[in-house]
């Protein structure tokens, strides 16, 4: 066993990369790294993946689009923010707009980024970028991908943010979603702009 490491960790020098499987969702690579100072080699697998949006849709109401899907991940249901992948290329913002229009019939205005995070990075390397839409409304027909049934509803952000609190979210990105979210909205709620 080695000796405990003190000061700043080390940053590992990536050696090579090899694609071991594709698959319609990510790559699966095995990815070869050195350490700087004990050169020692190790091998470890990465998850490569495009990157993924979650929508915070604000309706005039104050509540938020919520979804509702059956997922194979957990073989059940999961209640989530409307999002999904990025395609290459494709803004951020751009996508959360879509996924918003094709998950739900919804739109709105004043779309913007209010950040991003890493999924998992000890496995992973995409990101899941947050998308604010303010004032949005039902306005266009659900578009859902062949194998998507997903019903749509709306709930007031305290009690979306007490379902997640409870344990009733229980999708790890839409918990930072939502906790990302949380002081906008209490700015919005003192009559401030975020």
């Amino acid at each position: 066993m080695s000796p405990p490491h003190h000061g700043p960790p080390a940053r590992w020098h990536l050696l090579g990369s090899t694609t071991q499987a594709t698959t319609p969702v990510f790559k699966v690579l095995r990815q070869r790294y050195r350490h700087p100072v004990r050169q020692t080699e190790r091998e470890f697998v990465v998850i490569d993946a495009a990157d993924w949006v979650n929508v915070l849709a604000l309706t005039p109401a104050g509540h938020l689009v919520l979804v509702n899907q059956f997922r194979f991940g957990i073989d059940g249901f999961s209640l989530e923010l409307p999002g999904g992948v990025i395609d290459q290329g494709e803004d951020p913002v751009v996508a959360g707009v879509r996924e918003l229009r094709e998950e739900t019939g919804f739109a709105g205005v004043r779309a913007r980024s209010i950040g991003w995070v890493h999924p998992n990075p000890a496995i992973q390397n995409n990101r899941c970028h947050l998308v604010l839409v303010e004032e949005a409304v039902r306005s266009a027909e659900q578009e859902w991908d062949t194998d998507e049934e997903i019903a749509v509803s709306t709930a007031p952000v305290a009690e979306v943010l007490a379902a997640a609190r409870g344990g009733r979210i229980t999708h790890a990105l839409v918990l930072n979603a939502l906790f990302c979210f949380e002081p906008i909205w209490a700015g919005l709620n003192q009559g401030g702009s975020v």
